[in-house]
């Protein structure tokens, strides 16, 4: 009879010490009485936060006018936040007629110009008769007198001067009215970057998730942490809300300054949540902190961080969860 019982023991001592393969870590050598519990909190691996954007100048300040509910389960591509497009589109429509503007006017300086060009042609061909006329009236004055020669020579010198200086002035109101133009194509240029930029802002108003997950609606900073919500005006820089991707999880923990020697990057961890204690998760050491500091005001313990990256994706695990993880020594995936 004494075999007879001795194989179900067996089998028991077995099943109690894992001797099974299901796991993705090898149980040999563990050395459990020097494991290292603590507690932690899940978080997501991949996280999408909506950070409202400064757009130029312009606006520093959004008004929420849609917004999905707490919770809801988003798809990629759905839209979960709309801001009020009402002020862009304003900006949109004032620059519209300001361009227009620019455009009448740079229209009418190219008009005044054509203009003034006839009449810089009309005013240097007249100077240029003029000094041609002085320059045959001195080269006839040959035959004359010297007295009569100078006076044509004066009379040439003359016409020569006026002539150059009329060339020289349409020369430089040449310039002036290119660099008129110049100046009012770089406003008109101005007006229509911002044009283009508004336009540009107004697709953009309408918030969408690039991942899959639950939406998070964001919650204001201060005293009163209290969730956005329709109607509410957010200032650019602050978080609108988030998409959690929760396919899978992290750990967020430490450990005491005494344990930091006995663990490394790699090395595997045991996740059970608080909900479940008898439901176990593989996991591993990804990141440790390399600054050791105070737990908490209440509490004088130095630790370091840690991050947990579980191993397998289950639904049950939900981001912020509590769970406790059992850190084990000398073991790597």
């Amino acid at each position: 009879m004494k075999p007879q019982v001795l194989f179900p023991v067996l089998l028991i001592a077995c099943m109690a010490t894992g001797c099974g393969e299901n796991s993705l870590f090898s149980r040999k050598n563990t050395g459990h009485s020097q494991n290292i519990r603590e507690a932690g909190e899940l978080y997501t691996a991949d996280t999408k936060s909506f950070i409202l954007k400064r757009y130029g100048r312009y606006w520093s300040w959004m008004t929420i006018t849609g917004m999905v509910e707490h919770g809801t389960r988003v798809e990629a591509g759905d839209s979960v936040i709309q801001m009020d497009p009402s002020g862009v589109k304003q900006f949109i429509v004032e620059r519209q007629t300001q361009l227009e503007n620019q455009k009448a006017a740079l229209q009418k300086i190219r008009v005044n110009n054509e203009i003034k060009e006839k009449g810089y042609a009309a005013s240097l061909k007249s100077e240029e008769a003029a000094f041609n006329l002085a320059k045959l009236q001195l080269e006839a004055s040959r035959f004359e007198t010297e007295r009569a020669q100078r006076v044509k020579q004066l009379q040439f010198r003359q016409a020569q001067i006026k002539y150059e200086k009329v060339k020289r002035n349409i020369e430089y109101s040449r310039i002036i009215a290119r660099n008129e133009e110049k100046i009012q194509q770089i406003r008109m240029q101005q007006v229509q970057e911002l044009l283009e930029m508004a336009e540009g802002v107004l697709p953009e108003l309408t918030i969408r998730t690039p991942i899959s997950g639950v939406f998070q609606v964001g919650r204001r900073r201060g005293r009163k942490a209290l969730e956005y919500k329709v109607g509410d005006e957010i200032r650019a820089g602050n978080s609108m809300g988030s998409v959690p991707d929760k396919t899978w999880m992290k750990v967020r923990t430490y450990i005491n300054e005494v344990d930091r020697p006995k663990i490394s990057e790699g090395e595997r961890v045991i996740v059970r949540m608080d909900a479940l204690p008898a439901v176990e998760f593989e996991a591993v050491v990804e990141k440790i902190g390399v600054l050791c500091h105070t737990y908490s005001d209440s509490d004088d313990r130095k630790v370091f961080n840690v991050d947990v990256k579980i191993l397998v994706s289950d639904e049950r695990l939900k981001p912020g969860m509590t769970v406790s993880c059992e850190f084990i020594p000398g073991t790597e995936s």
